[in-house]
């Protein structure tokens, strides 16, 4: 299969925090691979990192075969960011921000393309709202939106369903399986772990920065185990070695 995002020893420090430390890890086309750990483990660092926000210590990574280190903004206009935090630019309306990221992407028909969004996730009404005056669930649509408008190869996104409400949060998990099958490759951080378990295809462990466990879903199931009962074996026994 094609890797479509790889990471190499890669180590980011805060002072005297390593917040990722010697991180190694593989993703392959079509997958939705989930990045799991407790807050504060190092999850939205790696998710900066694998988007050429943060630079690395040490270490490398590469998104379709490109460098992030060496061409962080090359890396970017591949793939589709959604941050941690949304934040949309609160000067201009929720479609003057689509028609900007269309003009940087070189996306054409965006006004078709960004009507088929505020239709999908329910947010028509609010197409010429300034950003800054919508709701904080409305801004994660819009973030959404200009992550996927473009039908980006590769997704990264950090904490996909938060502030979503549990109608809006089973729409996208139903987009997120649907994109993939697509041969589309998806990457979440995410410490909701029945969410991970319900979608993912493979995932990892992240705790104090450091890499627990990587592999695919099945094989737990295979064993008849559940995603949180591991994590949750994994993290406590590493709290006490």
């Amino acid at each position: 299969m094609l890797v479509v995002l790889e990471a190499k020893n890669l180590t980011k420090r805060y002072g005297e925090v390593t917040a990722v430390d010697n991180v190694s890890l593989t993703v392959e086309k079509g997958a939705l691979f989930g990045l799991l750990g407790p807050n504060g483990s190092g999850k939205t660092t790696m998710i900066k990192m694998l988007t050429g926000q943060t630079r690395p210590d040490s270490g490398s990574a590469a998104v379709l075969g490109l460098d992030v280190v060496q061409d962080p903004v090359g890396a970017r206009g591949q793939v589709g960011i959604i941050p941690e935090q949304e934040t949309p630019p609160s000067f201009l309306t929720a479609m003057e921000y689509l028609e900007f990221v269309a003009a940087v992407r070189k996306i054409p028909d965006i006004e078709t393309k960004a009507d088929w969004w505020f239709d999908f996730l329910d947010f028509a009404d609010k197409k010429n709202v300034l950003c800054k005056d919508l709701s904080r669930g409305t801004r994660q649509k819009l973030m959404f939106t200009q992550a996927f408008i473009h039908e980006p190869a590769l997704a990264l996104i950090d904490e996909p369903l938060i502030n979503f409400d549990p109608i809006m949060q089973d729409l996208v998990k139903d987009y997120l399986a649907g994109y993939v099958k697509k041969g589309k490759t998806i990457f979440i951080s995410t410490h909701i772990l029945e969410v991970a378990e319900e979608i993912c295809s493979g995932f990892a462990i992240l705790h104090k920065g450091k890499l627990l466990h990587a592999g695919p879903v099945a094989e737990l199931t295979s064993r008849n185990e559940h995603l949180p009962s591991f994590f949750l074996s994994l993290v406590r026994k590493d709290r006490h070695v």
